[in-house]
């Protein structure tokens, strides 16, 4: 890797730490308004329609058509379940909270990894810290599962959508960390987006959210964050960023954008702010380090 590839593949990590953070925000913001499928498929169709363009207009090619299947199949799990589940969830959640729990997506990427072939497979002490980091989402979403009832019975169904979107965003990185379906990684981000925005208008149609579609200047203004922010610049930067840089340092985003989304939900939505939240944010944090492989030393 040369100096300048890696210098932008940083550069494309920090700019998903600090945009991805504040996503959390704005779709609970959208969320007044549009429906959960509904914004994710607006977002990621427009967004990858606005990439490929721009593409276009700089005479860059896209992916052959051949690949576009296996960027389907990604598209699907990275954005219609990985994003689809976390606004989903979020219905149910607040933004910070939510935000905390896809923490736990670190652990997902490594053991999903080590079940690939030729990956080494998790030791006893690495097992041990995916108990450890669990043991914090336990002690995030306790207060609220006490509540019964209703409440409880949501942010159950909540917390298991986000799950879901932390298993199917883990096997799409692996897939693309282990297999590289093109050279243009924009390129790819962008047929990816709107193949995972179709899937997620599909399912909003099959739920029937047109009937509640309805727009505020808040809610658009959201939007509109989300499709370019988010989506157009974030998604490109992470594909970037996972293609140069090893999976393990790419998903460390995740313990950052906890940290904005929570700031962000206390000071402007006036989300509620526990002490339990550090006591799992710790709790993951040191499951991560236990789950983290050392490092190994370089061959000659």
């Amino acid at each position: 890797m040369t100096p300048a590839v890696r210098k932008n593949a940083w550069m494309a990590f920090a700019a998903v730490c600090l945009i991805w953070g504040t996503t959390y925000l704005a779709i609970k913001v959208a969320l007044e308004t549009i429906p959960p499928f509904l914004m994710g498929g607006i977002r990621y169709v427009i967004g990858g329609a606005v990439l490929a363009a721009w593409l276009l207009v700089r005479r860059e090619t896209l992916p052959p058509p051949g690949e576009w299947p296996r960027l389907a199949v990604l598209g699907f799990l990275m954005i219609t379940l990985g994003n689809g589940g976390v606004v989903w969830g979020e219905q149910y959640l607040a933004s910070g909270l939510t935000a905390v729990v896809i923490a736990t997506s670190p652990f997902w990427m490594v053991a999903i990894d080590a079940m690939l072939p030729g990956a080494d497979r998790l030791t006893w002490r690495q097992w041990g810290g995916l108990f450890i980091g669990f043991c914090g989402i336990v002690v995030l979403v306790w207060p609220e599962l006490t509540l019964g009832g209703a409440s409880g019975r949501a942010v159950v169904l909540g917390i298991l959508a986000l799950q879901v979107a932390c298993i199917g965003w883990s096997i799409a990185s692996a897939y693309t960390r282990r297999h590289a379906v093109s050279r243009n990684v924009l390129g790819v981000a962008a047929v990816q987006m709107v193949f995972g925005g179709v899937f997620l208008m599909l399912a909003g149609t099959a739920m029937g959210e047109w009937q509640n579609l309805t727009f505020s200047s808040r809610t658009t203004a959201a939007l509109v964050y989300l499709t370019l922010a988010g989506s157009v610049i974030a998604f490109a930067a992470y594909s970037y960023a996972l293609r140069h840089l090893p999976i393990a340092t790419v998903s460390l985003y995740t313990y950052v954008n906890p940290v904005i989304a929570v700031a962000l939900g206390t000071a402007l939505l006036g989300e509620p702010f526990r002490v339990s939240m550090l006591v799992a944010a710790a709790a993951i944090a040191l499951g991560m380090s236990v789950v983290r492989p050392a490092r190994r030393p370089a061959r000659a």
